[in-house]
């Protein structure tokens, strides 16, 4: 099992807690309080531990809350490289509703980094003592940061001689897609923004795919779809899944433990389709756990083996010719 490095750059605590019921006005009794680190990448480096793989999660952290993440990665015994920052590291808040059966998130922004704070996140990836094999970013963006960061991690990851594998949206997204990426993981809303109208369909979801594809190095699409499953992209092939039919706990969590069941499997040497297989069966797992809760190892191996890949026949359509978005510049030179 090679080594995964996950960095990300906007953590977050995540509290999760429960009332009878949400309205205004009077206070809420609250009960059930649970803290989880969270972030996207921090959560694929938990995925890929809880599924017997080897992770070095890279991330900023600042105050009281920014120790408190750093203990909550270890506690799981995930291996961690932080980075001070002067700010206070961010706390997300989930809240169910007991009588209506429904999760409220309340996301905070992240504190803001100075340039020397960013790079000095960028620098530690790039200086991790075991080179990693691959090298996975997820999560947004924190104020301060550039847009084309994740375009200069790519360029960390190549001189690794590691695969890229991103989860980001908008700018962010759209300044790394002329890196070398072997792996992006958007979701229909993600897609559907960067196509500029709905995607109603799978034709036109395929068809978008293959226009963020052509005349770059990008690899495979990921494409999930909630509870319609997911679309594996390439440019001559599509391949679908679909969940077990499941009674969902909680969505949170389910995006970030379907890309830590594709990085683990990709990282012990599957082939891409299995892989796939493994994302979308943690992605399933993911939504039983209450919470913000990722999914258990236990969960994932019982759902994998039934779950089917299917080659869905390709149906002539329109091409969806996506919009020109403004591209950030790469730096020169990656940081050293």
């Amino acid at each position: 099992m090679s080594l995964v490095a996950t960095l990300t750059m906007n953590p977050a605590i995540d509290l999760f807690t429960a009332v009878d019921r949400v309205e205004a006005g009077p206070k809420l009794r609250c009960h059930g309080a649970g803290r989880d680190p969270g972030g996207g990448g921090i959560n694929v480096a938990r995925v890929v531990h809880r599924l017997g793989g080897s992770a070095t999660a890279v991330f900023p952290a600042g105050g009281f809350t920014g120790d408190q993440l750093r203990a909550l990665v270890r506690a799981e015994g995930v291996a961690c490289r932080t980075i001070p920052i002067a700010g206070e590291t961010r706390e997300d808040v989930t809240v169910f509703d007991e009588r209506a059966e429904s999760q409220f998130r309340f996301v905070l922004p992240g504190p803001h980094l100075h340039g020397a704070e960013w790079l000095a996140c960028l620098h530690a990836l790039a200086n991790l003592t075991e080179r990693p094999s691959l090298v996975c970013a997820s999560g947004s963006l924190p104020p301060g940061a550039p847009d084309d960061l994740y375009a200069r991690v790519a360029e960390i990851a190549a001189g690794f001689g590691a695969r890229f594998v991103l989860d980001a949206s908008g700018p962010a997204l759209n300044a790394a897609l002329d890196a070398h990426l072997h792996l992006i993981k958007p979701n229909l809303a993600e897609l559907a923004e960067l196509a500029g109208r709905p995607l109603d369909s799978e034709a036109a979801q395929v068809a978008a795919c293959r226009d963020l594809m052509r005349g770059r190095r990008l690899e495979f699409i990921a494409l999930t779809l909630g509870k319609a499953g997911a679309l594996l992209v390439t440019r001559t092939s599509v391949k679908r899944i679909r969940p077990p039919p499941l009674r969902a706990v909680s969505a949170v969590g389910a995006g970030d433990s379907f890309l830590g069941g594709m990085v683990w499997a990709l990282a012990a040497g599957q082939p891409i389709e299995e892989a796939f297989r493994y994302g979308a069966a943690a992605g399933a797992a993911a939504v039983l756990a209450p919470g913000t809760e990722l999914c258990s190892a236990a969960d994932v191996r019982r759902f994998a083996p039934d779950l089917r890949v299917e080659s869905p026949a390709e149906p002539e359509s329109p091409e969806v010719t996506l919009p020109s978005l403004p591209r950030a510049s790469i730096a020169d030179q990656a940081p050293t």
